[in-house]
């Protein structure tokens, strides 16, 4: 297996990526790895695997290594006498924009790459936390009940405190506030529209339990890993998460019945399937009361996840010998040419 990480990109996740992709070169240390990174003017670098490091982009040092372009099945160093082609199959690591809302699906897809990531509809019901509600709502899966509400018009708030108020199109919970009372709840707002022009409201539930699971389908065949019930305060802060992204030792599994994890699969299932092939992600739930609700869904999850996989190497394995192909239309003419001799010329 010959990986190319794809990291970095113009989002306010940036930075996430990039300790994601340092984290994967330290859990890959055994594959054969080659770093690409997508700056914030959309240039893509060649980086040594010795320069992995955060410095590296902090200091701008990347600018000196190789510049790549991208072309038909791969990336492309230019030489002064030649070129060098870099193929392989593309994990795509960018967080945020550009990896998650569909941008380089459609790039990889337009160029016939090879990659691990979501295609562009699912990105589409991923990124963007209305139409995740609205993917609920088609598949038959609880979630919270919420509201949307734009910056550029008045609004009434429906939610009663204590709520939460998040960017619709932004993860790590950046821009993220808990407001326990009417007078905190500007303020929140002020931050949430620093991040996206609409926000969306739900309510704050105290006393849920949380569960993670991650997976992807190869072959038909859905490979779950380990249910994680993560340990917070009041929730998962950007700090906190952020040193989320750097974790790779396995975590226990949660401690929870045979029926519980069977609803958790099940739901996950339904999400994934016809939908998120050839991507491993990684849903968040709420249980409250028995009942399973989809907080979230992490189309590309923070150093993928690596630390719920018993075998994170042989789950990447297992992904990309089932990977969807973009099917391509043969073009033979026949009208044109049938026009042109009905027409003598």
């Amino acid at each position: 297996m010959r990986l190319i990480i794809l990291f970095g990109g113009a989002s306010f996740e940036h930075e996430i990526s990039i300790v994601s992709a340092i984290t994967l070169k330290a859990k890959l240390s055994d594959v054969d790895l080659s770093f690409v990174f997508c700056d914030v003017d959309h240039k893509f670098y060649l980086i040594e695997n010795a320069k992995m490091k955060a410095v590296t982009f902090s200091k701008g040092e990347h600018k000196k290594m190789p510049e790549l372009s991208i072309s038909h099945r791969g990336f492309t160093q230019k030489t002064m006498f030649s070129s060098v082609e870099h193929s392989g199959t593309v994990l795509n690591l960018i967080h945020g924009a550009d990896g998650e809302d569909g941008t380089i699906s459609a790039l990889l897809d337009f160029f016939s790459i090879k990659y691990i990531g979501p295609r562009v509809d699912a990105s589409v019901f991923s990124y963007d936390k209305r139409y995740t509600k609205w993917l609920c709502d088609a598949k038959n899966i609880k979630c919270l009940k919420h509201q949307i509400i734009s910056s550029n018009e008045h609004y009434h708030i429906n939610i009663p405190y204590p709520l939460i108020v998040k960017p619709t199109r932004l993860g790590s919970s950046i821009g993220v506030s808990i407001v326990k009372e009417e007078s905190e709840l500007d303020y929140a707002l002020d931050v949430a529209f620093e991040y996206d022009s609409n926000v969306l409201l739900e309510p704050f539930m105290q006393g849920v339990k949380e569960y993670n699971l991650a997976g992807f389908m190869s072959k038909g065949e859905i490979y779950f890993s380990t249910i994680e019930e993560p340990q917070k305060n009041e929730f998962l802060d950007f700090e906190k998460k952020y040193m989320d992204f750097s974790r790779s030792k396995k975590v226990l599994k949660a401690d929870i019945d045979d029926t519980l994890e069977a609803k958790l699969k099940n739901t996950f299932t339904k999400i994934y399937k016809n939908m998120f092939e050839g991507a491993l992600i990684r849903c968040d739930f709420f249980v409250l009361n028995g009942e399973v609700f989809l907080n979230e869904i992490n189309p590309i999850p923070g150093s993928m996840a690596n630390y719920l996989f018993d075998d994170f190497k042989l789950s990447l394995e297992i992904l990309s010998s089932s990977l969807p192909t973009t099917k391509r239309v043969k073009v033979n003419y026949d009208y044109i040419h049938s026009i042109t001799q009905a027409k003598g010329k």
